[in-house]
């Protein structure tokens, strides 16, 4: 199975893209699109929009995992992170693809075991699994790495529990 995982952003949008065969990953590309903060904010998610489709043509994933947005005090972020998640979604959706979306918590546990991991520890773990040299330059694109490992993880269960409706 081939999974696209993202972590939404507007400055940066991380990716990663691995394939999970029985219990192991490969990774099969990884990296970010970036906007320039001087662009106006219909022309970043434009900007966006065109990075992940390209991105989506490709490597051809099968499923996406996304991550969901958790933000304590700074609403104007949360809008604007709000809106590329958006567009991230609409790329997706408009590709064909299966959406999953998960929490950092979820994310964590689903890569540590522990909710509460340090961004180091998440860093390693995806360092680790994909077997890479060393971790990957942006956290975003760590992030999206482990959004992409998490869905491998409860790939199982989605399946199973899909079955029982």
């Amino acid at each position: 199975m081939k999974i696209l995982g993202i972590d939404p952003g507007y400055a940066i949008m991380g990716y990663g893209i691995v394939e999970m065969k029985g219990n192991h990953f490969k990774p099969i590309a990884y990296g970010a699109v970036t906007t320039d903060k001087d662009m106006a904010m219909p022309d970043r998610l434009k900007h966006l929009y065109a990075g992940l489709m390209e991105v989506i043509a490709e490597y051809n994933p099968e499923v996406v995992s996304i991550e969901q947005l958790f933000f304590n005090t700074n609403t104007t972020t949360a809008i604007l992170v709000g809106q590329a998640r958006g567009v991230a979604i609409l790329a997706c959706a408009n590709s064909g693809l299966e959406i999953f979306e998960y929490t950092p918590l979820q994310i964590k546990q689903g890569l540590i075991g522990y909710g509460r991991a340090e961004k180091k520890q998440i860093q390693h773990m995806v360092k680790t699994i994909l077997n890479l040299k060393q971790i990957p330059k942006l956290d975003d694109t760590a992030d999206a790495l482990a959004a992409a490992i998490c869905h491998g993880h409860c790939a199982d269960f989605h399946s199973r529990f899909s079955k029982l409706k």
